[in-house]
């Protein structure tokens, strides 16, 4: 069901072995695409959840023992020419992609009393910049390369809350669901689908007992959200089944009342 055979998927943002972006890696696999995943260790090693040295390859692979091809590098938005390395990378390894799933971002506390320009500036070049011209340079590739009618897909993870305390982070994610609706009207002539996933809070590696404790009773069904949960609506979104779906913020939050 919503095989994903001869695709060819980028996910970004996959260097820890707890995180959403290692789920989605693995669900994509079993569904038989070939993978290419971003990471960038000093991030998660200084500001981050804990680097986990050596977990990229272990990661590539795993998805290999899965019957597909994978490949990965390290990618720091902050280059603004490493969307473009990105595609380069990609189509040397594996050739075009027809699957691009944007989950690489940034995230620091910041409120009224403390942003400043220096950390909104980070939000802006990982979560925005760095993202829509990948997604842009995935499109053009995709345009030139593939006959019409073959399906795309590009999905976008997405928040939105009124924690006074994340503004730069709900900031710069309310930009990229202002953006969702018109890339995908621009794109689907090229029969590329634009949507967004909202996983809701989702322990991938960062809740202590304290705020898991906190969040399980805005959970109606019992659980707080787990990265399979948010990678198990992303398959479907990759697959050609949801052709017809374009344009969408789709929650997978399991009923989260917390907003």
């Amino acid at each position: 069901m919503y095989s994903l055979k001869n695709k060819i998927a980028i996910v970004t943002g996959a260097s820890r072995s707890t995180g959403i972006g290692t789920a989605i890696c693995r669900e994509l696999a079993r569904a038989g695409a070939d993978i290419f995943f971003t990471h960038w260790h000093a991030f998660d090693k200084s500001e981050g959840n804990g680097g986990e040295l050596g977990w990229p390859e272990q990661l590539c692979c795993e998805l290999e023992s899965l019957g597909v091809r994978a490949g990965h590098m390290e990618a720091d938005y902050a280059n603004t020419d490493m969307p473009q390395m990105i595609m380069e990378q990609v189509e040397k390894k594996l050739g075009v992609p027809t699957i691009l799933i944007n989950n690489a971002t940034y995230c620091a506390p910041s409120n009224y009393r403390t942003l400043d320009l220096r950390s909104l500036d980070q939000h802006y070049t990982i979560n925005n910049q760095g993202t829509i011209i990948l997604s842009l340079a995935f499109a053009r590739r995709f345009e030139s390369h593939y006959p019409s009618g073959t399906p795309g897909r590009i999905v976008y993870m997405v928040s939105k809350g009124d924690d006074p305390d994340n503004l730069a982070y709900i900031a710069t994610k309310g930009a990229l669901l202002g953006l969702i609706e018109p890339l995908s009207v621009g794109l689907a002539p090229l029969h590329i689908t634009v949507n967004g996933i909202d996983p809701g809070p989702t322990d991938s590696g960062w809740m202590d007992e304290t705020i898991k404790s906190f969040l399980q009773p805005m959970f109606p069904m019992g659980r707080i959200g787990v990265p399979e949960d948010a990678a198990r609506a992303i398959r479907f979104l990759a697959s050609d089944e949801s052709q017809w779906i374009t344009g969408q913020v789709i929650k997978s939050e399991g009923g989260f009342r917390g907003k």
